[in-house]
């Protein structure tokens, strides 16, 4: 009977995965958002770097956590309880990635936003680390990792962009 119950609640977090639309292993899907420019998806002229020159551009800990996917702890980045107005650009390329008007308490120890703020600018791929499926958000440009994509997050689109606040800039909005 365990066994039985087990299978069913992998069924299910596969099929939540699922629903996500996220594609094949690995894949990398944009990501959607507010598109003020028009419906069609701009190309982004990709950024590429060394390891050293991304190390020489970035904190130890930025370096970490968009270059090497890790993770800052809960509760203490410098974005969780942050209410300025503006733009979440990324810490590595600049991109405008989310918006302040998209941001929420989730109350998980990250700053979360419930959408991207341009569509095409924030990626998604399937991660399988830590013995677990998860949605890895990335910069579209850049490739810098942000954090991760849960469908738990507030209407209108249930989804709860779940983001390291080093892996970001913000940039206020202009009056």
């Amino acid at each position: 009977m365990r066994h039985g119950v087990m299978t069913v609640i992998l069924l299910a977090g596969l099929s939540v995965l699922a629903s996500c639309g996220t594609g094949q292993a690995g894949e990398r899907k944009a990501a959607g958002g507010n598109n003020k420019g028009g419906d069609e998806m701009q190309q982004l002229e990709k950024v590429v770097k060394t390891e050293r020159e991304w190390r020489e551009m970035l904190t130890p800990e930025q370096y970490r956590i968009t270059r090497e996917a890790e993770t800052e702890s809960a509760f203490a980045g410098k974005y969780l309880d942050f209410k300025g107005k503006g733009t979440y650009a990324c810490i590595c390329c600049e991109l405008p990635l989310f918006s302040s008007e998209h941001k929420y308490k989730s109350g998980t120890g990250w700053p979360s936003f419930w959408q991207p703020g341009q569509a095409g600018h924030v990626a998604e791929r399937d991660d399988s680390s830590w013995g677990m499926r998860r949605i890895e958000v990335q910069c579209a440009r850049c490739d810098a990792h942000l954090g991760h994509l849960f469908t738990d997050g507030p209407r209108p689109t249930g989804l709860r962009y779940c983001i390291n606040s080093a892996s970001l800039n913000f940039v206020p909005e202009e009056k």
